[in-house]
């Protein structure tokens, strides 16, 4: 069901840095518990049904916090991220830490558990990296998400060392 009054939506992935969507507010912003992953496939966009990409979900991860950016936005808006978010991404309600005040909003974040039919899992860093290197997709290159991402987690002084160290590994390959 989509919310009928503006609601706040928290960004981890490619939320952060392409923005196709309008919104009334933008704040830095986390949540607990959650850690980011590159465990989910991408069929639709950094890879294709026969060679998914790799990208961005957020995995429970107890003690842990994932920095990133809230996004207050209007009903209709939540429509156009659903879609965004089609290849096995659920909305879930959760308590969204806002950096600017320490306030506390409840808001949806897209999460894609281990039940859903893209989901790609864990591998070892290098096979994740080789992974990522090798993918492309209508959206582009699979390794320009991931520094993309690496990117803007850096400028929000963000420390993510699963992105980080992927970032690295990609790179040290000569991957653009």
């Amino acid at each position: 069901m989509i919310p009928d009054v503006p609601t706040w939506v928290f960004a981890y992935g490619s939320l952060i840095y392409k923005i196709d969507f309008p919104y009334l507010e933008r704040q830095r912003a986390y949540i607990s518990g959650w850690e980011r992953r590159f465990w989910q496939g991408s069929h639709d966009h950094r890879g294709t049904p026969e060679s998914p990409g790799r990208v961005v979900t957020l995995m429970s991860s107890p003690g842990h916090v994932c920095g990133g950016i809230a996004y207050l936005v209007e009903p209709s808006v939540v429509e156009h991220l659903d879609h965004r978010e089609k290849n096995g991404y659920r909305r879930e309600v959760t308590e969204i830490h806002l950096t600017s005040d320490n306030s506390v909003v409840y808001g949806l974040v897209y999460v894609a558990d281990i039940n859903n039919h893209a989901f790609l899992g864990p591998a070892p860093l290098e096979e994740l990296a080789s992974h990522i290197r090798r993918s492309k997709g209508p959206s582009g290159s699979n390794a320009e998400y991931l520094l993309n991402l690496d990117s803007a987690l850096r400028e929000l002084g963000e420390h993510d060392q699963h992105v980080t160290a992927l970032a690295d590994a990609v790179l040290a390959e000569g991957a653009t």
